[in-house]
């Protein structure tokens, strides 16, 4: 299968709505929890987070995100 018709069928698949709400969790949750390990690595728990902090965390929840997909 394609890029093009695999991102056209994810697409169709997130138009239902419990299936799209899944998918909003999952990536929130791998977000939220790549925060709270950052601050705890970092000892910045309670700490402002800078902009380099910030970006740091959210590449860290995408590629965690993207680990989860892999293992299913």
């Amino acid at each position: 299968m394609n890029t093009e018709k695999t991102i056209k069928n994810l697409n169709k698949a997130l138009e239902d709505k419990d299936y799209r709400q899944s998918w909003v969790a999952n990536i929130a949750m791998a977000q939220i929890d790549n925060e709270r390990w950052y601050r705890e690595k970092h000892n910045k728990i309670g700490k402002y987070l800078n902009y380099k902090d910030r970006h740091t965390i959210a590449n860290l929840g995408a590629e965690y995100f993207l680990g989860l997909l892999k293992e299913k």
